[in-house]
């Protein structure tokens, strides 16, 4: 009698009772939308798929590999090659990560454990999710305007005491490389904070408990157990962002020089595959529009590939179940 007074149950209440004819509708109503849903973005992204594919197979047919190992990209002429912009692709996205995931990753430690205030650690924590909602263009506006002649004195500096050095063999006169890359890293920064914190707290209490137990400072216990036991989802956010990296468009045609151009300097200019299809597609004849298909596949495998291994790591590490 006493366990149903405290449970809110009258005398001959059932804890549970029998799914009316409603309930099972619903469910099966919801769990049809579900697959069918499912299946509608598997189907969607195999149109995708199959329409740049079909659009891009004469180009394919064509140039064959020797598409993605040449560097010259000549419409008179009719000379295609994207290597130059695979690689400005890549260095760009990994210069990005590497900025944006050390900053990333340094802000989910400070969100997570316990280092600020809860009022502190809301604000910090809305401000960087909204980086996520500043539009790609307004990226590129700011970093013309303020980050390339913010950061000019100082690549002159390096190229001038440094120019030996292939990351700083050229002077920065205009976009290059580096703004880009750095504005690119504050674009995945909210990917990687975001993931990493889940990551972080889904760790159990009593790990950092049995780290303070044995003696450990706090950093010790961080660097050693904390960051340590979270490496599977930290490695996933990281992975995710480099995702969101490579397909990044507009904030790049803007910044990165859109040279055809292989090199290694910091401050050179340089193009990615994304900047080339938005630059080139609207005088596109149809020649190049099959070529700058065949660009897109290229893009799409990576950027898939990349992100196909994100989700597969993090739903193998768990990140976001709370334990």
């Amino acid at each position: 009698m006493a366990n149903h007074a405290m449970t809110g149950l009258k005398k001959g209440q059932s804890l549970s009772k029998a799914p009316t004819p409603a309930d099972i509708f619903f469910d099966k109503s919801f769990r049809g939308l579900t697959y069918a849903f499912t299946w509608a973005t598997v189907l969607l992204l195999a149109y995708i798929v199959y329409r740049i594919g079909g659009k891009a197979l004469p180009a394919i047919s064509e140039y064959g590999t020797s598409f993605l190992t040449s560097t010259t990209w000549d419409v008179n002429s009719a000379k295609f090659g994207i290597l130059p912009e695979i690689w400005g692709t890549l260095y760009s996205s990994i210069l990005a990560l590497i900025i944006g995931g050390f900053f990333g990753i340094t802000i989910a430690i400070f969100l997570t454990q316990d280092f600020l205030s809860h009022k502190i650690e809301l604000i910090l924590k809305n401000i960087v999710e909204l980086l996520a909602a500043i539009p790609s263009v307004v990226y590129g506006l700011w970093g013309i305007y303020v980050l390339i002649p913010l950061i000019r004195p100082v690549a002159d500096y390096l190229h001038e005491s440094f120019g030996w050095f292939p990351l700083f063999s050229t002077s920065l006169s205009g976009p290059g490389m580096f703004p880009a890359a750095l504005v690119l890293s504050i674009m995945i920064l909210p990917t990687v904070a975001a993931i990493s914190q889940d990551a972080l707290r889904s760790i159990p209490h009593k790990t950092k408990e049995a780290a303070f137990g044995m003696g450990t400072t706090r950093w010790e216990a961080i660097l050693r157990v904390i960051l340590p036991t979270a490496s599977g989802g930290i490695f996933g956010a990281l992975v995710l962002g480099f995702g969101r990296a490579l397909g990044e468009t507009m904030a790049l045609a803007m910044l990165v020089g859109n040279a055809n151009q292989i090199s290694m300097s910091l401050f050179a200019p340089a193009n990615t595959l994304a900047a080339l299809l938005a630059l080139n597609f609207p005088e596109a004849g149809k020649h190049e529009t099959s070529v700058l298909m065949y660009a897109a596949c290229v893009l799409l495998f990576i950027t898939l590939l990349v992100n196909i291994a994100g989700a597969a790591i993090i739903s193998r590490t768990g990140v976001g179940v709370k334990k």
